[in-house]
């Protein structure tokens, strides 16, 4: 668990971890469900003040919707990155443009440190800030996966209250795009009766952009759970528990995945599921097959 204390210059929370590794690898529980290839983990801020409603890090990250640096960033992940031998993910629970990061630009002078000892790293995140770094992730080993969940602005007010609107996302994806940065899509995750309905409709508009689409169903956890029942009647469907998940039917996920699978095929672009057991032929899940290693 993290201790914190406010640093009153930059009105911004920063943390202190007892751990001292930045650096780590990714799912080391290897669970039976996960088929990302071996990857690193990283993550510049604690937190994510996205607050998004579904999201799992409120379950094992205190005060979890706020952002903070972590202690001594720029110095630890010089001191790591000989670690890595396939390529880092930035990151996997805490978005790494958070909305603090376009006023600390933290993430920005990681990317710089990263691109210097020349690793492969794959950007995941639901903000348009990302944008702002074309200048570095198009002269780096880099691909950017943007995870997109409905194309309302209304509805993405309810369940991503502090992210950037949708078509500012699409918009960076855009401009990645056009100056050569490889990038995929995160249609995730799917709940049923909010944004089922748009699945088609979503692939369908990011398509000139991306090669690749990963999505995954709604996998909400106790406290998430709480925070969805405010969005859909969650007493409606049947969830199977696994580990401190709860995963709707087989059944129900899969024909999920089977539509976004399908219109991917219509679009020509590469499909993977996250975590659902769905068999899929994409190269990797997370889009890294989208870096270009030379």
């Amino acid at each position: 668990m993290d201790t914190e204390f406010l640093c009153c210059d930059a009105n911004i929370l920063f943390s202190t971890p007892f751990i001292h590794v930045l650096i780590t690898p990714f799912d080391p529980w290897k669970s039976r469900l996960c088929t990302c290839p071996k990857k690193y983990s990283f993550s510049p801020y604690t937190g994510c003040s996205h607050a998004c409603i579904y999201c799992y890090i409120s379950s094992y990250i205190p005060n979890a919707f706020k952002a903070r640096l972590k202690k001594d960033l720029f110095h630890r992940l010089k001191k790591e990155l000989h670690k890595v031998d396939t390529y880092i993910s930035m990151s996997n629970s805490s978005d790494p443009y958070t909305p603090e990061e376009k006023k600390l630009k933290a993430t920005r002078k990681c990317l710089r440190i990263i691109k210097e000892h020349n690793i492969p790293l794959l950007v995941i995140t639901k903000s348009d800030i990302v944008a702002r770094d074309v200048d570095l992730l198009s002269n780096m080993k880099a691909s950017v996966s943007i995870t997109i969940t409905t194309l309302s602005p209304r509805k993405a007010a309810i369940i991503e209250p502090h992210a950037p609107l949708p078509q500012r996302r699409i918009k960076a994806l855009k401009k990645l795009s056009k100056e050569g940065v490889p990038c995929s899509v995160r249609l995730d995750p799917i709940i049923p009766d909010f944004n089922d309905e748009e699945i088609e409709k979503i692939v369908e508009e990011i398509a000139p952009y991306v090669e690749h689409v990963v999505s995954s169903t709604i996998k909400p956890r106790n406290d998430s759970m709480k925070r969805l029942a405010g969005v859909i009647d969650v007493g409606k469907y049947e969830w199977h528990r696994i580990g401190s998940t709860f995963y709707l039917p087989e059944r129900q996920r899969f024909e999920l995945l089977r539509r976004v699978e399908e219109v991917c095929m219509e679009y020509g672009l590469s499909f993977a599921a996250c975590r659902e057991g769905y068999k899929f032929k994409a190269k990797s899940c997370d889009g890294s097959h989208l870096i270009k290693m030379a």
